[in-house]
């Protein structure tokens, strides 16, 4: 088996890291006690925390101790932005973030069996916490020039808006977790994203003053896609990990949308595919990359993961049958609204004619094309062809007493909404 490094650099995911030399003896010398944290600052973590999420399980599978921090503290104050003051979140908001987060993390690492992971809240340490204690013994360890010095502190402060004290403690926060961390359970390494970098050396650091003990640090970079866009990011909005704020199948969609210049790099930062399977797919996207293999694996592979099989099996069926292979019929109500929410869509009802409903739904531009459509054979409601010019809607063609999905040709899609 590859050693955990190479794995890590082979697939893209070390930015930066402290003495990578003093790193791979600790790991080489036995299981290593590792943590990442993640602050509730939203309702969901999206795809970008994905990255962190699977790094921390990389390390587990090689055999590491791996801690989940969930940051109860920290989300109270958020790391501070490059463009100004977060607003701060009320604490009850806070406590139910830190229960949604600790949930979708839970099915990610593996909290049972040998090795469990163990998943801590920053909360329980800090809220204990005299003001006078924490100045008197973290404070102490903490030099103002390091920390004005810190990227976003250094930009904040040099802007209108400036920056608070609030914001300012943040990095001395996150270095203490990672301190409390090493005294309570021998964490050794922390892992982050790359413009986590400060706050992850603030730790390193007071470790290193605190107890004398050396520690490490390793960042992923941010992904990008090749044409310099943002990743993460769709037509609307964020992709989240909560189902509730995108859906199962707009999540399998972002992914199988993937261009064909990024799709091995996500697959290797994003799924568990062995170096010879993501080489196979890459072979794929050179050869044949109208078969979009790779694409439909990562999709599968990334939804499952986040969703479980069943919801991937799910939206896999529901891409496939809103294309006529497979029966819009069998899919639940929540999958099929999900796959037909991006689609054009018009109002209608049963005995409206369907060449009317194609026109209207712009799947043909006039009512005239859409009977040339129809007689050529070329137009279909649930996948069914549509037998007449005159053919009108019928009740037994809305599914789930909502939904009719219109289709010309192989490509072209809308819906008819009768609840609109």
């Amino acid at each position: 088996m590859n050693h955990i490094l190479d794995d890590l650099t082979w697939r893209g995911l070390i930015a930066q890291s402290t003495d990578p030399g003093a790193l791979r003896a600790a790991l080489d010398a036995g299981p290593v006690a590792l943590y990442c944290g993640f602050d509730p600052t939203a309702p969901s973590l999206h795809i970008g925390n994905l990255v962190q999420i699977l790094t921390v399980r990389r390390f587990q599978d090689a055999g590491h101790r791996v801690f989940g921090l969930v940051g109860g503290a920290t989300g109270l104050i958020g790391d501070p932005k490059m463009t100004g003051e977060r607003t701060l979140n009320e604490p009850e908001v806070v406590r139910g973030w830190v229960e949604r987060i600790r949930a979708q993390i839970a099915p990610l690492l593996r909290f049972d069996g040998p090795n469990p992971a163990t998943m801590v809240n920053n909360l329980d340490w800090t809220a204990p916490l005299t003001a006078i204690d924490f100045l008197r013994d973290v404070g102490k360890h903490y030099r103002l020039g390091t920390m004005l010095a810190k990227d976003t502190v250094a930009r904040r402060l040099h802007s209108d808006q400036g920056i608070s004290f609030t914001e300012f403690s943040y990095q001395i926060l996150q270095g203490m977790d990672f301190l409390e961390l090493h005294r309570r359970h021998g964490v050794s390494l922390q892992t982050g994203g790359n413009d986590q970098w400060g706050n992850l050396l603030s730790g390193v650091e007071l470790i290193r003053k605190a107890e004398g003990a050396a520690a490490h640090a390793i960042t992923t970079p941010l992904i990008t896609k090749a044409d310099g866009t943002k990743f993460g990011k769709t037509e609307s909005g964020t992709v989240w990990l909560d189902p509730q704020l995108t859906s199962p199948y707009a999540f399998y969609q972002f992914w199988l949308n993937a261009d064909d210049a990024d799709v091995v790099a996500y697959l290797k930062v994003f799924t568990f595919r062995t170096r010879e399977q993501i080489d196979e797919l890459a072979h794929s996207v050179a050869e044949r990359p109208a078969a979009r293999e790779a694409q439909r694996a990562l999709a599968y592979d990334v939804t499952a993961l986040v969703h479980g099989a069943s919801a991937a099996d799910s939206v896999v069926a529901a891409s496939q049958a809103l294309f006529g292979r497979g029966s819009l019929a069998d899919l639940d109500a929540d999958t099929l609204a999900a796959a037909v929410a991006e689609l054009p869509r018009t109002t209608g009802a049963p005995g409206d004619q369907v060449a009317d409903l194609l026109a209207s739904s712009g799947v043909v531009r006039s009512k005239a094309e859409a009977r040339r459509a129809i007689t050529e054979g070329g137009a279909s409601v649930n996948n069914v062809r549509v037998p007449a010019e005159d053919a009108v809607l019928d009740v037994a063609d809305l599914l789930h007493g909502r939904w009719a999905v219109l289709r010309r040709g192989k490509r072209t899609l809308a819906v008819v909404d009768a609840q609109a």
